[in-house]
């Protein structure tokens, strides 16, 4: 950096006067443009030194420049992150007084419901998007006006408009927020929730398309200005082009004239093109949609009859009819799927009309097919892919194989003229309505025979499915409603550019200083979920600018990166996260994959950067509610993650205390005070999962074996010193700090609500006895028959104890007492477990001979656990010694007595047992539970493999 900028960066960067001056990291412009000068020049010069950056986009020098907008936005890694950061803190302090240093929250745990029919939703299409009001309660709730943001997998910049959004009085309450003429934000009448201002953020992709869809949803947007532009563009498209998109106007067949004898021409919106197909049986060719298509149902039929020999056929068994032509573009005869059109939509004077290509229509195609293409295109052969060929057997190979001729040829004027223009948001529409005007756009035929709105279903999103029945978009009518879309979604956006720093690299290599962010949400790709840079490549080829996929976290047969690969590139990328994350600051991660094994992986990295997961939350997308869960394999929903970097005293205390018991007292003494410590609405109080003592005692271990020590306390000990240490509420420990304010409010809370488990394995099975004997003890023929219901869905390599079994080494029974009234329940829970000296009332007398199990109390929980584990253990002996001398996989075992045989070996250091019992499991096994994982990886590493 210049010694002019170092000396101008405390400058106000959104400072523009009257006179058109423009100030940026303390240098003033002229104008924009010449600011844009500048720093393109300055980004020229560093060029060299960014392309050492892991991620460095694909493409030459002058397309990344040509789509940068430096400092702000840059195609390639943003050399001016750390600039923005040194100023942001500066005018933290300055203009919002606020004490950087103070910091204290717990995890947000409320309910979230944000739909998708915001007008920004409708502005430019992606694979996927977070609803920005969704992120902007998480934003509200851990950060400060002036907080810097991260999102290194930000997509399409949600993260950057939610943080903006946080300065906008009039959104934040149609979300429900009371805003006090103090700033102060509150809800439900609650304390003050967070304060109004803008946050700063920086985005961070992997893709250049994605950043660049960014930059344009959270700059500075001029209306009028754009607006105007694309006007003249739109007037000088349909100058030239506007006869391509022609029709004569025809009524039941009758075309249509004016008074003067003139054909009646409609504008066209869009036409809808068929396959042809051979007939398997008599070879004849016929038209896809004139013979599938139900007009009475509105759907295609999976069965149906030939025109010609009238045999029973369907799109299956038929054969595709492909046509030989010369595409100039690739100088080459290709063979491609034969289509025709079959249905034209079109507008006269704003009323809508459909009819049939007539001789006219197709003479106009012909006509278009053989003229020549006086604008240049892409000519992009599809990447190999595990979805960029899906294509190929349809002869669409290429990325202008996607367009129909005339398409092409007015795109091609388009991008020609938005290059011409000096405003990003030209390149923005163009971008916005390109995938709109591919083939990959479908018919809705409900909406076509029955009505209800538009009939172009759009493509689908996470893939590049071309239809048997695409709809071709006119161009010149795409350009005048993504415009109406444009300025309806960013309108309202508050976004300025001082307020963002964009980059494009790899999330696992961010180069900017450590412990410079204050708050982290992302949405990082989920293991085979989307194929983003596939999916991208179309776009890409028109900027120019391609995705560099080497460290593109992914799960991706043809880039050889499979569940280990997609791992070490999310712990690589997670230790970034941690590095630059203030310490005691919060990461946010919203997960949606139906994977358990990837949860794992997530969960596993999460861990392995050094964050503390406090709270897994499930998003309900029916009821928009969170419910707290137990196992990995309830990952069904989309999931939120909150996790915490640890400040660094607690780090170094722990550091000292390693190998002793106090190390785990002071793990659960810091992570209780990042937890919430009331979850509940309506009446009802919520069980906080994490507050109770199996997940502490995982959490606690979890930390230890990442950080190398071994796990100074068993089980059964853990248990009793949460009773003893901490006060309990409701199965719940809490520091005493804390307990008040539980107390206060669960007073005024009628009903306590247990979780929903789905049992999965025995620890689950054990936790969903636990519940039903929480709520009043149980004879085992009461509990039998829901429990079998419920152990349905055991994985076929679990051997699950019978319910005796279970009974037996994890609960305690009264015994000789039947129908137990609530006030002998609450007399026995409370502790008083001595049989003889029950109270002489009425209750207590009445009581009848029968075996009743209860949940034990610590102490005896205790003694318990130690003999469970005792027969684990003898159970995992078993399984080492019949896999000595053989390499067999075990094939059905006890989860729970592998978890505690890996614990017991963790803690003397036998790390070769663990390794060599886990190769011998089930490579999905190993993968989906957690806990055998997390030994089995920490186990590899020290023992070098």
């Amino acid at each position: 950096m210049s010694d002019e900028l170092q000396q101008g960066i405390l400058f106000d960067m959104e400072n523009e006067t009257q006179t058109g001056l423009v100030t940026c990291l303390g240098l003033t412009f002229e104008n924009d443009e010449a600011r844009r000068a500048y720093f393109t020049k300055e980004l020229r010069e560093k060029l060299p030194e960014l392309k050492k950056i892991e991620g460095y986009p694909e493409g030459k020098d002058e397309h990344i420049l040509a789509l940068s907008d430096p400092p702000y936005y840059t195609a390639c890694p943003n050399p001016w992150i750390n600039d923005f950061i040194s100023l942001w803190e500066t005018q933290k302090k300055d203009v919002y007084g606020i004490n950087c240093d103070f910091f204290d929250r717990e995890p947000f745990a409320a309910d979230v419901s944000e739909g998708k029919n915001d007008p920004l939703y409708n502005v430019h299409s992606y694979h996927t998007k977070v609803p920005y009001k969704a992120i902007m309660r998480y934003i509200l709730h851990y950060t400060n006006p002036g907080d810097i943001i991260l999102d290194s997998f930000s997509g399409t910049g949600m993260t950057g408009v939610a943080a903006q959004m946080c300065g906008s009085p009039s959104v934040l309450k149609e979300m429900g927020y009371r805003v006090g003429n103090d700033g102060v934000i509150s809800q439900n009448g609650l304390s003050s929730t967070s304060k109004l201002g803008k946050r700063k953020v920086i985005l961070n992709d992997l893709s250049p398309v994605a950043t660049h869809i960014s930059r344009n949803q959270n700059g500075t947007f001029d209306a009028a200005k754009f607006e105007r532009e694309i006007d003249e563009i739109a007037s000088k498209l349909a100058l030239e082009h506007s006869w391509m998109y022609e029709t004569n106007h025809s009524i039941d067949g009758q075309i249509q004239v004016d008074g003067n004898g003139r054909i009646t021409k409609g504008e066209v919106n869009f036409t809808v093109w068929s396959d042809v197909l051979n007939c398997p049986f008599c070879l004849n060719e016929y038209v896809f949609f004139d013979v599938a298509v139900n007009e009475k149902e509105g759907k295609v039929d999976d069965q149906y009859f030939c025109p010609n020999c009238n045999g029973e056929i369907s799109k299956k068994t038929s054969n595709k009819t492909f046509v030989s032509k010369y595409d100039k573009a690739t100088d080459s005869i290709i063979k491609i799927i034969k289509q025709v059109p079959v249905l034209i939509n079109y507008t006269i004077k704003n009323k809508t009309f459909n009819k049939k290509p007539d001789i006219d229509d197709l003479s106009l195609i012909d006509k278009i097919e053989n003229s020549e293409m006086n604008y240049s295109f892409p000519i992009k052969r599809l990447p190999e892919g595990d979805e960029a060929r899906r294509n190929d057997i349809n002869g669409i190979t290429h990325v202008h194989h996607f367009f129909t001729k005339r398409n092409l040829i007015v795109l091609g004027h388009l991008n020609e003229l938005v290059k011409k223009g000096n405003n990003p948001y030209l390149g923005f529409l163009f971008s916005s309505l390109l995938y709109r005007a591919t083939q990959m756009n479908r018919i809705h035929l409900k909406k076509y025979f029955f009505g209800g709105g538009g009939f172009n279903a759009g493509y689908l999103k996470g893939t590049l499915y071309v239809s048997s029945l695409p709809i071709e978009t006119a161009i010149i009518k795409q350009i005048k409603d993504r415009k109406k879309a444009i300025v309806n979604g960013l309108r309202n956006i508050v976004g300025e550019n001082g307020d963002f720093s964009i980059s494009t690299s790899s999330a696992t290599e961010l180069n900017f200083a450590s412990n410079s962010i204050d708050y982290i949400f992302t949405d990082p790709p989920f293991g085979s979920n989307i194929m983003y840079s596939e999916l991208n490549f179309i776009w890409e080829s028109w900027l120019g600018v391609f995705t560099n996929n080497d460290t593109e976290a992914i799960m991706n047969k043809t880039q050889n990166k499979h569940l280990t690969e997609y791992h070490a590139l999310m712990v690589k990328s997670f230790k970034e996260y941690f590095r630059v994350l203030k310490p005691g600051r919060w990461i946010t991660i919203e997960f949606s994959n139906s994977q358990s094994s990837v949860w794992n992986s997530i969960r596993d990295a999460l861990e392995k950067a050094g964050f503390i997961i406090a709270n897994v939350a499930a998003l309900d997308k029916k009821q928009g509610s969170f419910k707290a869960i137990t196992t990995s394999t309830a990952v069904k929903q989309d999931l939120v993650i909150s996790a915490y970097k640890p400040k660094s005293d607690f780090v170094e205390k722990i550091m000292l205390e390693q190998n002793t018991e106090a190390s785990a007292w002071l793990f659960v003494q810091q992570h209780l005070e990042k937890l919430p410590i009331f979850i509940g609405e309506k009446g009802a109080a919520d069980l906080i999962v994490e507050r109770t003592p199996r997940i502490l005692f995982d959490r606690m271990i979890a930390y230890h074996i990442q950080n190398g020590y071994i796990v100074p306390v068993s089980s059964a000990d853990f248990q009793i010193g949460v009773e003893q240490r901490f006060p309990m509420r409701e199965g719940m420990a809490f520091l005493e700090t804390q307990v008040a304010e539980y107390d206060k409010k669960r007073i005024h809370a009628k009903e306590f609500s247990q979780i929903s488990l789905f049992v999965s394995d025995e620890n689950s099975a054990i936790e969903w006895v636990r519940q039903q004997l929480m709520k009043k003890p149980q004879t085992r023929q009461e509990l039998h028959p829901q429990y079998m219901k419920e152990i349905q869905h055991i994985a076929k390599h679990e051997i699950l104890p019978e319910l005796n079994t279970l009974l037996e080494q994890n609960f305690l029974v009264y015994e000789g007492i039947e129908d137990v009234p609530s006030q002998v329940h609450t007399y026995l829970s409370s502790g008083f477990r001595d049989l003889r000296n029950l109270p002489k009332n009425d209750s207590f007398l009445k009581l009848k001979a029968k075996n009743r199990w209860y949940v034990p109390d610590p102490n005896k929980q205790a003694d318990l656990e130690k003999l469970r584990e005792k027969s684990l253990l003898r159970e995992f002996v078993t399984y080492k010694d019949e896999l000595v001398g053989n390499r067999k996989k075990l094939k059905q075992f006890r989860t729970e007595a592998i978890r505690v045989g890996f614990k017991k070996a963790w803690g003397e250091k036998d790390y070769q047992t663990i390794v060599s019992i886990g190769e011998r499991l089930p490579e999905k096994v190993l993968q989906e539970d957690d806990k055998l994982l997390m030994y089995y990886d920490n186990a590899q590493i020290r023992l070098g493999l």
